[in-house]
């Protein structure tokens, strides 16, 4: 994880931790809307309010503030994932993986579109993370699925593509809110569109998990 220099520091006051917090604020918008390789220090320094040698004083390079970021959206991405119960109903189990994946597209669309851009550019900072901590936890909730499947309690399925699946269909709503709200319009692209969502996403998931003898 990046540390930020002034955490390096015996004592680390209020101030300082509140002066990384404005750093990152400012660095997650200039990241989600440029993209790693299109953000500057200079942008995320204006958008912070501050000059960029005390922005630097803070983080030294663009990196390590996109680095602190991305360790944070990922961590918070994979608590809904941790969440899903191998003891619990699977459809219950599925309908709040749904919801929490959607309440994090609404509460945090920014994070996402940050992670967005960094897979799109091929991953280059969290390559090992994907293919470490976060591929370890995808296997072991496939399990859990599998096993779902094989004792009778959902149909079979690949349990890797179930999940993609949530991912992309739960995340649209973050990623593509401008596109999602156009077409709704008006009357349906209010607040209640992330519970009209759900609903829907819910309904198919799990009527496709359904058991037809």
């Amino acid at each position: 994880m990046a540390i930020p220099r002034a955490a390096k520091t015996q004592r680390r006051t209020r101030i300082q931790e509140e002066k990384e917090e404005q750093i990152l604020e400012a660095a997650l918008e200039v990241f989600s809307q440029h993209g790693f390789r299109g953000a500057t220090i200079d942008q995320i320094a204006d958008v912070a309010g501050m000059s960029k040698p005390n922005l630097l004083y803070y983080f030294r390079t663009k990196d390590a503030m996109h680095r602190a970021l991305i360790d944070r959206v990922l961590d918070t991405w994979l608590d809904p994932l941790r969440a899903f119960d191998a003891n619990g109903h699977p459809h219950q189990e599925i309908r709040s993986y749904i919801r929490r994946k959607l309440e994090l597209a609404r509460d945090f669309p920014r994070e996402s579109r940050l992670f967005a851009n960094e897979v799109l550019q091929g991953a280059p900072h969290i390559e090992d993370e994907l293919k470490g901590p976060l591929k370890s936890l995808v296997d072991e909730k496939a399990e859990v699925i599998r096993a779902w499947a094989d004792s009778g309690k959902i149909a079979k399925c690949d349990p890797y593509h179930l999940i993609f699946a949530i991912w992309s269909t739960t995340q649209h709503y973050a990623d593509f809110d401008v596109q999602v709200r156009a077409v709704l319009g008006q009357d349906q692209a209010g607040e209640g569109r992330f519970e009209d969502a759900a609903r829907f996403l819910e309904s198919m998931f799990v009527k496709g998990l359904e058991i037809h003898e």
